[in-house]
Formats: C-alpha cells, sequence, structure tokens
C-alpha cells in the first residue's frame, strides 16, 4: 500500500500539471488538489506590492514572487525586495528573501494563508548582504500582516461552493501540489 501511494504521488501531480493550465482546482473525490503554476498565477497578479514604514520614509518594494512545493508540509516562497530610501527606486531589486511555511484555510478569505511563516533566507548587498535589525523588523512585520490579512491562494466560487457542507480536515503539501483533505 505504501509503495502504490508513493508511485500515486507523482503520476498525480503530473495529471495534476496538465489540469492547472485550466487554471482551477481538481476534485478528487472528496478532496480539493492545487498544483504550484496555479498557486504562482495567482501570486504573479498581486505584485509588485509597495508598502511604507517610518512615516514614509523607508519604502519597500516586494516583486517576482516564485513559489515552489518542495513538500514537507511547507511551501517555499521567495521574492525580490526593493529598499527606498535616500534617492534609490524601491521597484529597483536591492536583494531578495525567501520564506517557508505551512498554510491554513480562512473562510472570512476564502483563500490559503501562510501559517507559521519563517524567514529562512536573507540576501541584501545593500546592507552588506546580511539582514540587520531594522531590515528583520520590516520584514517581520510585512510577513505576519501578509500572513494574516492575504492569502497565497484565493479559492474560485466553484471550489468554494463545493467546501460548503463539507468540513476541512487538514492541508497536505506535497512534492508539487497542495490538497485539501475534505471529510
Amino acid at each position: 500500500m505504501r509503495k502504490l501511494r508513493f508511485l500515486l504521488i507523482p503520476l498525480l501531480a503530473i495529471l495534476l500539471a496538465a489540469c492547472s493550465s485550466l487554471g482551477s482546482a481538481v476534485l478528487l473525490g472528496r478532496d480539493i488538489a492545487f498544483t504550484a503554476p496555479q498557486l504562482q498565477a495567482q501570486l504573479e497578479r498581486r505584485f509588485p506590492r509597495d508598502y511604507s514604514k517610518l512615516g514614509g520614509l523607508v519604502s519597500i518594494s516586494l516583486l517576482n514572487p516564485r513559489l515552489s512545493l518542495p513538500g514537507g508540509g511547507r511551501l517555499r516562497l521567495e521574492f525580490d525586495i526593493g529598499i527606498a530610501g535616500m534617492g534609490s527606486n524601491a521597484r529597483t531589486p536591492s536583494g531578495h528573501f525567501a520564506v517557508e511555511s505551512g498554510l491554513r484555510f480562512d473562510a472570512g478569505t476564502r483563500g490559503l494563508h501562510m501559517d507559521q511563516p519563517e524567514i529562512v533566507a536573507v540576501d541584501v548587498p545593500a546592507l552588506g548582504g546580511a539582514m540587520n535589525e531594522g531590515a528583520r523588523t520590516l520584514l517581520n512585520a510585512w510577513l505576519l500582516d501578509y500572513a494574516r490579512d492575504e492569502p497565497v491562494y484565493r479559492l474560485d466560487d466553484s471550489v468554494s461552493s463545493r467546501m460548503t457542507s463539507r468540513r476541512l480536515e487538514r492541508i497536505d503539501i506535497d512534492p508539487g501540489i497542495i490538497t485539501l483533505r475534505l471529510d
């Protein structure tokens, strides 16, 4: 049985990748599945994002989101970051950072939100390559706000209506695929 599961996961990922061009989730019995390209397409439509801090003295732009599903119950998001202040342009990348996170479903936004996100890599050459305390504070504040308010993926009406009479048991993040397990 275990061997069968390991053979089915890659096959399912390939099948879903083919279906991802349709742009909607795939209903698999009682489960709903999404692929990385589906999530990536939604993210690309919502970026770049600009944030102003310290009364407008410092602005940051998050650019070029890149999502991957390495598995292990976590997704990985990478962003280019632009920092504006003292004559620099926030839309020009100054470096990049990566976040790993689980996912949670929020019925209010009908979306999959980051759950327990953590910054796992930062490279901002303008700040000496490493992140100083001020930059860490700005990024962590953004990350907490984003995880609370903004979904990584918003379910469309057809998927949302399938969930109305069911309870979400868990969200599985496997290599290349996210599965909402419904009761």
